[in-house]
């Protein structure tokens, strides 16, 4: 169906007085004695397009076509909107494409989130979510165009794996079995199953994200990862986008280095290429939105080492839900109080105690911590875990062993130590985590399309 995006027909003053066929949903619709309106959207900007009927014109319109929701082809002709300096189109035909009937879950003017998540399906339509995918869009783009002009390859790790890159245990099981009363026990369900071994979802693509670093100098993953994670916390879901850059010959510092100005070129993409979109959240969901991201791109990020860190929120004149002692894992009202009250901005947390973090950090030479660093940001908290990752093979299988893991399904991971190693560091940045601080919308599952979480799917 040929036809002209609304987009184009805002920003291109070539179609003023010409005429132009447009297709869209009606967003709204008011009517008069000799004259109608109709607010279209076709996804393609936040922006609706005016169209403006002319009933003295003789022009016919089915009523169908005025409903909230109804898909359309209008054609007509564009010219200036005096009223607010745009343009809008004046209706010559107006074709109905499909109809919408009452039961329209968007029929309320007003909806909160709660209820629009129960209709992932449609909640897309309205302005919030056309603008929330519009910037993740944008936002993707930018992260692989930061990534390919710096000469990283692009990788595209396993979803299906059989080990666990966080040593957690907290992953999806794979199987063409489920449930049998069939195997005495473990080993002989998994030695009749697909892969004849245990397998599941990848929590990160790191472990083999090293692997292609080790021969391609920098590399990066941008896909799903998967957490079985019992949590229904505003910062949490099950399938989530990963972005995990691998570097060879990096250490920590060089690590902090990338991540700030990875960080900071997203930002400045986003502010360039979106900005009726940071104008609509910053009116809706968060004051002071772009003066927060002005202070991120224009202002370097603090780099503080936990057990300073601890010291400070020790001395806090605040009472904290989690006590606070050296060696524990922060929590995130911790992670605030450092950057919204202390620096009041983001913040690289480093040298972490090595009991709370994974096997894979390189350690320390006090014995005690590792190089490991997390970002964190105002309002959010963490949305970046890295580190330099250990290059000597004595001491990861000293680490692997302290936290009783196996090294059987690590052996390719464990080869890398014994075939040229060199110093390597990385780190996994959570996309809808960045989109949320970018948007100011407060839960995770209203920047992902179809959130999967505990007890939830569709």
């Amino acid at each position: 169906m040929k036809h002209i995006d609304i987009k184009e027909i805002f920003t291109n003053a070539e179609f003023i007085g010409k005429e132009a066929t447009v297709c869209g949903w009606v967003r709204t619709a008011r009517d008069s004695k000799n004259v109608g309106f109709l607010a279209l959207n076709d996804g393609t900007t936040l922006n609706h397009l005016q169209i403006v009927i002319d009933k003295m014109s003789g022009i016919e319109v089915d009523v169908e076509a005025t409903k909230l929701g109804a898909s359309v082809k209008v054609i007509g002709t564009v010219v200036k909107n005096e009223n607010n300096g745009t343009v809008e189109i004046n209706a010559k035909e107006i074709v109905l494409l499909g109809k919408c009937p009452p039961d329209y879950p968007l029929q309320k003017k007003f909806q909160k989130l709660e209820t629009l998540r129960e209709n992932p399906h449609i909640r897309v339509r309205t302005n919030t979510f056309n603008a929330v995918f519009r910037v993740r869009s944008v936002m993707a783009a930018a992260i692989h165009r930061y990534f390919q002009d710096r000469g990283y390859v692009y990788v595209h790790t396993p979803l299906i794996t059989g080990s666990d890159c966080e040593g957690a245990g907290e992953m999806f099981k794979v199987t063409t079995i489920g449930y049998s009363e069939d195997y005495k026990n473990a080993e002989e369900y998994y030695a009749d199953d697909f892969f004849g071994k245990k397998a599941g979802l990848s929590v990160s693509g790191q472990l083999e994200g090293e692997v292609a670093a080790m021969a391609m100098g920098k590399i990066y993953t941008f896909g799903p990862s998967f957490r079985a994670e019992k949590s229904n916390t505003l910062r949490h879901v099950a399938e989530f986008w990963h972005v995990e850059p691998e570097i060879a010959f990096a250490e920590l510092p060089d690590l902090i280095e990338i991540a700030e100005d990875m960080i900071k070129y997203i930002i400045r993409d986003y502010m360039e290429k979106c900005p009726d979109e940071l104008k609509f959240f910053e009116e809706r969901f968060e004051k002071g939105l772009t003066e927060k991201l002005l202070n991120v791109v224009n202002n370097d990020f603090a780099v503080v080492d936990y057990t300073d860190a601890i010291e400070i929120l020790k001395k806090a004149d605040v009472e904290f839900e989690f006590p606070v002692e050296w060696g524990c894992d922060l929590q995130s009202e911790h992670e605030r109080y450092i950057t919204e009250q202390v620096y009041n901005k983001p913040v690289f947390l480093i040298n972490y105690p090595k009991e709370i973090k994974s096997f894979y950090m390189k350690q320390n030479a006090d014995g005690k911590t590792v190089a490991a660093t997390d970002l964190l940001v105002p309002g959010i908290g963490e949305i970046i875990g890295g580190s330099e990752r250990e290059a000597d093979l004595d001491k990861l299988l000293s680490a692997m062993k302290a936290k009783g893991m196996g090294t059987e399904e690590y052996s390719d991971y464990l080869d890398l130590r014994k075939y040229g190693t060199v110093p390597h560091s990385g780190f996994g940045l959570g996309f809808e985590r960045v989109i949320m601080y970018c948007t100011g919308m407060a839960n995770i599952r209203d920047v992902i399309f179809y959130p999967r979480t505990v007890g939830n799917i569709r």
